[in-house]
């Protein structure tokens, strides 16, 4: 049996369960770097459009962290899913 499980197949739900799941662990990251420095050496807490996302505030790095966070989650699963159909494949035969 072929693998069904291809990252061409579940790149959507690698997409959207990968990229929820990685954000809201890069929030809860965030939140508890807030609760433990405070804004650190950061200046500005964040701002409005583009200044939300540069990470030399403390709103713009935290929303990298999400960012980032949610690619590699997302990479995770397409790797887990691939490697779980392979499997499921070799035991159909």
């Amino acid at each position: 049996m072929e693998n069904k499980l291809t990252p061409r197949n579940t790149f959507v739900l690698a997409l959207i369960g990968g990229v929820t799941t990685g954000m809201g662990n890069g929030s809860v990251f965030g939140a508890a770097l807030m609760c433990a420095l405070g804004r650190g050496r950061f200046e500005t807490w964040g701002g409005w459009g583009m200044q939300a996302y540069d990470p030399s505030t403390f709103q713009g790095f935290v929303n990298w962290c999400m960012l980032i966070f949610g690619a590699a989650f997302m990479i995770i699963l397409l790797i887990a899913l691939n490697r779980h159909g392979k499997l499921e494949a070799a035991t159909a035969k």
